[in-house]
C-alpha cells in the first residue's frame, strides 16, 4: 500500500511538472504570425482597386477594416497596417497568432490527461491495490498452518475468483487434513492391535521351540504336533505380517475426480499453450500428430493433468530430441499415446512401472518420487479409462485410453 500511494504521488507530481514545463514553454515562445497577414492586405488591396469592394471571410488572418471615416484611424489596440489604395488610406487588423486559444487547448488536453490518469489510479487502487492488501497475509497464515485465518469476499472481477479459489484451497487443505489424521489414527490402532495379536502366536512358538530344543518331548507323535503347532502360528503370524504389508500398500493420496465431458482439441490446446514455448526453448521437437476431434468422457483437468505427467517424463527420461502426441481410436474410445526418443528403459521393468515410487533403472539422473505414472493410472481408473506402456524402436510410448462420450 506504502509503495502505491508513494507511486501515484511520484506519478501526479511528474505529471504536473512536465505539464508546468509545457505551459512555459508556450507561454515564452516568441509570437510567429508566418506573414500570411501581409499576403491577405495584398489580396484585399487588389480587390478594393479592382472592384471598389472586398469579402473578409475570405482572408481568415484579417479581422476588421476600416478607413478614416470610420473615426479613428490610429485609434486601436489591435495588430493593424495602413493601405493607401487609390488615395484612400485603409486600416487593415490582423490576427497576429494569438497563444490565448493554443494555451486553452493545452490546458484543456492536459486537464483531460489528467483527469484519466487520476481516474486510473483510484480505479487501481479500490479495485486491485486494497483487495489484495486484504488477502496480503493469507497465503502466510496457511503456510503456517492457519487455516481459520478469515477471507474476506471480493465482488472485484479481478479478485472474486481469486478469493474462490483461494477458499477452496483452504477448504482441500483443511480436508486432506482431517483425512491424514484419520488415516493415521486408523493405522496406528491398526498397528498396535496386530502388534498385540502377534505376542500370542509368537510366545507359544518360542515355548513350543524351547520345548523342542529340551527333548522334553520323546514321543515322536508329540514332537510331530508340536512342530505342527510352530507352523500353525507362523501362519498366524504370516497373516497379521500380511494385514501390516496392505495397511501400509493402501492408497495414500486422496484421488477425487468429477466426471464431464471435454473435447480433444481443448485438451491439447492447454499442452500445446504450456510445454511447446519450454521445448522450443531447449531444442526438442514437439509434436502433435494427426487426429479427429471428439468429445471425451472426463474430468477434464485430471486428463491434463495425466498427459502433463506423462510430457513431463518425457522431458526429464528422453534425450530430449522429439516429444510427440499421436492418436487413434478404438471401440469407442479414444487412444492418446506421448512418445519419446532415448528410451533407456529395460523391457522387463514395464509390469512396474505403475506401482508408487517405482522408479526405473533410468531415473538414476532424474529428480523424481516415483509417484507419476502411479497417479496416472489412478486417475485413468476413475475415469473409467486405462493406462499402458511399451517400448517400439528405441521409443517409450505410454498410452491412455479415454472413452468417448
Amino acid at each position: 500500500m506504502r509503495m502505491f500511494k508513494a507511486l501515484f504521488f511520484t506519478v501526479t507530481a511528474s505529471f504536473l511538472l512536465l505539464a508546468g514545463i509545457l505551459l512555459y514553454l508556450i507561454v515564452t515562445a516568441p509570437v510567429t504570425s508566418g506573414g500570411y497577414y501581409r499576403v491577405e492586405a495584398k489580396r484585399l488591396a487588389d480587390d478594393l482597386r479592382e472592384n471598389g469592394t472586398y469579402d473578409l471571410s475570405k482572408y481568415p488572418h484579417l479581422t476588421r477594416v476600416s478607413t478614416a471615416a470610420d473615426g479613428g484611424l490610429y485609434d486601436t489596440s489591435a495588430h493593424y497596417l495602413i493601405l493607401d489604395i487609390s488615395g484612400t488610406l485603409y486600416r487593415v487588423e490582423y490576427d497576429t497568432g494569438s497563444k490565448n486559444n493554443l494555451l486553452l487547448h493545452a490546458g484543456i488536453v492536459l486537464g483531460l490527461m489528467l483527469t484519466v490518469l487520476l481516474v486510473m489510479m483510484l480505479y487501481l487502487h479500490r479495485h486491485i491495490i486494497k483487495p489484495f492488501g486484504r488477502l496480503n497475509s493469507v497465503p502466510q497464515e496457511l503456510a503456517r498452518g492457519n487455516l481459520a485465518v478469515p477471507i474476506p469476499e471480493e465482488k472485484s472481477r479481478f479478485f472474486g475468483k481469486f478469493t474462490w479459489g483461494v477458499n477452496q484451497l483452504r477448504e482441500s487443505i483443511e480436508g486432506s487434513r482431517k483425512k491424514e489424521i484419520t488415516m493415521q489414527r486408523d493405522r496406528k490402532l491398526l498397528l498396535l492391535s496386530l502388534s498385540h495379536d502377534i505376542k500370542t502366536p509368537l510366545s507359544a512358538i518360542k515355548l513350543n521351540a524351547k520345548a523342542l530344543a529340551k527333548g522334553l518331548y520323546k514321543d515322536e507323535e508329540k514332537r510331530r504336533s508340536t512342530a505342527e503347532s510352530i507352523n500353525a502360528r507362523a501362519d498366524e503370524i504370516e497373516h497379521f505380517v500380511r494385514q501390516i504389508t496392505e495397511a501400509a500398500s493402501e492408497d495414500f493420496m486422496s484421488f477425487e475426480v468429477k466426471q464431464g465431458e471435454e473435447f480433444l482439441s481443448r485438451i491439447l490446446a492447454r499442452l500445446h499453450a504450456r510445454y511447446a514455448p519450454q521445448l522450443a526453448q531447449t531444442g526438442t521437437q514437439f509434436v502433435i500428430g494427426d487426429y479427429r476431434d471428439c468429445l471425451l468422457s472426463c474430468d477434464p483437468d485430471r486428463l491434463a493433468e495425466c498427459l502433463q505427467n506423462l510430457i513431463e517424463n518425457a522431458i526429464k527420461y528422453g534425450d530430449g530430441r522429439e516429444i510427440a502426441l499421436k492418436f487413434d481410436s478404438m471401440d469407442g474410445c479414444s487412444l492418446i499415446t506421448v512418445s519419446n526418443t532415448g528410451c533407456t528403459l529395460e523391457e522387463k521393468e514395464l509390469t512396474q512401472i505403475f506401482a508408487s515410487f517405482h522408479r526405473g533403472s533410468n531415473a538414476e539422473r532424474a529428480a523424481g518420487n516415483g509417484l507419476g505414472l502411479f497417479i496416472c493410472k489412478k486417475l485413468m481408473t476413475l475415469m473409467g479409462g486405462e493406462v499402458y506402456a511399451e517400448i517400439a524402436d528405441g521409443r517409450f510410448e505410454i498410452t491412455l485410453v479415454v472413452r468417448m462420450a
